[in-house]
């Protein structure tokens, strides 16, 4: 990990490159040159990038959210707008969604969604000069894969960064809350957490679990998380 600051170009180079936060790839003439177009940084913080070095994005202490493509959030309905909805997502602008951007969704048949209601989306466009868009479902399948409607449940925020450790498959702290007792979550990169449990006690367990490992407020460790889950009566 390096430390970048705005204007900065970075080593981001891949077949499949996916530009995160924080990275824009300048323009070019043509095509073919617009696969070695330079990266630069447009804010300052740590670049991070993926084991395969397909995906890049930096790493600030950023408070509030900037979508990119492809990115899952979570966002609550705020209003109609003609055939869709309105979505605050923690971006500085809202989002739109589609009515027919569900699985299986036509005009006569599209999810009845209502203000407050909370919705499990992916951004499907990202312009500095243009309100996101999202989609709920898997832009190459059209399945739903998890995308929708959130029902039941609590939503929690978190920072930026937790939300990213939280995606990681390879982060302890959901594994380890799984092993203790059943959940369903769906994290947002935008830093919003649902989480699903069986009994009230087990959804504060995980909200208390993730205000101490965020690293915003403590970031314990896995041995020490192990510690903390001992003294709760769950």
């Amino acid at each position: 990990m390096s430390i970048v600051l705005p204007g900065e170009q970075v080593p981001a180079q891949h077949v499949n490159l996916k530009l995160g936060p924080g990275l824009l790839q300048l323009s070019s003439e043509t095509q073919q040159q617009a696969k070695s177009a330079p990266v630069i940084a447009t804010r300052s913080g740590v670049l991070n990038h993926s084991a395969n070095k397909s995906k890049w994005w930096v790493e600030g202490n950023s408070r509030r959210y900037v979508p990119a493509p492809q990115e899952s959030v979570i966002g609550v309905i705020t209003g109609r707008s003609g055939e869709g909805w309105r979505v605050d997502i923690g971006a500085a602008h809202p989002a739109s969604l589609d009515g027919l951007a569900f699985e299986g969704a036509t005009k006569r048949n599209k999810p009845s969604l209502k203000v407050g209601s909370l919705i499990y989306a992916r951004v499907s466009l990202a312009h500095k000069d243009m309100e996101p868009e999202l989609e709920c479902f898997d832009a190459q399948t059209h399945k739903a894969d998890g995308f929708g409607e959130l029902k039941d449940g609590f939503v929690l925020q978190c920072s930026l960064q937790m939300s990213r450790l939280l995606l990681d498959p390879k982060h302890f702290l959901l594994p380890l809350l799984g092993s203790r007792f059943p959940l369903e979550a769906a994290v947002g990169i935008n830093g919003k957490v649902w989480v699903s449990t069986k009994e009230t006690k087990h959804t504060i367990a995980i909200v208390r679990c993730i205000e101490v490992v965020d690293p915003d407020g403590g970031g314990m460790d896995e041995t020490n998380v192990k510690k903390f889950l001992s003294k709760l009566d769950i």
